[in-house]
């Protein structure tokens, strides 16, 4: 098969272009950057070097593809992230219209069913939302849960302070995920005959923020690591003395609230998937590299 990859050669993109060009497809990855192209090649992919936000250029690019997948990288240093996803949404719909293209597996969050006090992953909502309308042959929303680089956010902290803390925590249940699970399930979606709309969340473990930080801690050598809750307030402030704007960090709060409510993963509770390969034990061996490096 002829597929489109978005998101260029990032945490998901990468391992995923490297599974499928190992089956056999064709496979054609975006990146906005000219020096990835040499990267790109080197996997056996070939590389379209353009904007996401020209919408010329990806439906020429999305042309006669047979499948494809389809992201928004996130990106909190903008002034308005969703406004942001929600651009770049519009444009990914309007050249997969374009182009014909008929089947899509897009790379949501888990909370993208709700409309509101999920923070930034509204933005997924109104993805979802806008590639239903197309009535395409085949799309699958692959709803990836809370992903394992995401703690690295916490790296100085655990280093100045000695503790994790934030607006969720303690016995909080989280759901996590690896980008190697995330794009091994997308293989499946992409190689799936399956027609019409599907919805498949995707996660790796479960544990609560307490199992987070004690398994974290002594990867680290820290055996005593802790994530306590804070208060809302507490985690707004900190954000905005940390150099967020107070909407950037007013939508973080929101998200991270709905990890400590369990909103974000109520719809996942009724449709639970085999969790995947990797495992906490193994990402903080990652995690206690990069903690080392800084």
């Amino acid at each position: 098969m002829k597929i489109i990859v978005t998101g260029s050669l990032g945490h998901i993109g990468k391992p995923l272009t490297q599974a499928l060009v190992q089956k056999g497809h064709s496979v054609t990855v975006i990146s906005s950057n000219p020096e990835k192209q040499k990267e790109i090649e080197a996997l056996g992919a070939s590389a379209a070097i353009g904007s996401v936000e020209d919408v010329d250029f990806l439906t020429a690019t999305f042309t006669g593809a047979d499948v494809i997948h389809a992201m928004v990288p996130p990106n909190i240093g903008v002034p308005d992230p969703i406004a942001r996803h929600q651009k770049i949404s519009e444009i990914l719909v309007q050249a997969i219209s374009a182009s014909g293209v008929k089947r899509v597996v897009y790379v949501s969050s888990y909370g993208a069913h709700l409309e509101k006090g999920t923070g930034l992953i509204v933005g997924h909502h109104h993805m979802e939302n806008a590639l239903e309308a197309l009535q395409l042959e085949s799309l699958t929303h692959l709803r990836a849960t809370y992903i394992y680089y995401n703690v690295y956010a916490y790296v100085g902290m655990i280093k100045k302070l000695g503790y994790i803390a934030a607006n969720y925590g303690d016995d909080d249940l989280t759901i996590l995920v690896s980008p190697i699970d995330i794009a091994a399930a997308a293989v499946e979606e992409i190689e799936a005959k399956t027609t019409g709309l599907k919805v498949r969340y995707v996660a790796s473990d479960e544990r609560t923020c307490n199992e987070i930080a004690r398994v974290l801690g002594q990867a680290i050598g820290k055996p005593d690591l802790k994530w306590v809750t804070i208060s809302n307030e507490q985690m707004q402030s900190g954000m905005e003395a940390n150099g967020l704007s107070a909407s950037v960090a007013a939508n973080l709060v929101e998200m991270y609230g709905a990890c400590h409510t369990g909103l974000l993963h109520e719809d996942y509770d009724l449709h639970k998937p085999k969790l995947g390969k990797v495992k906490l034990e193994e990402f903080a061996k990652e995690f206690a590299a990069i903690f080392n490096q800084k």
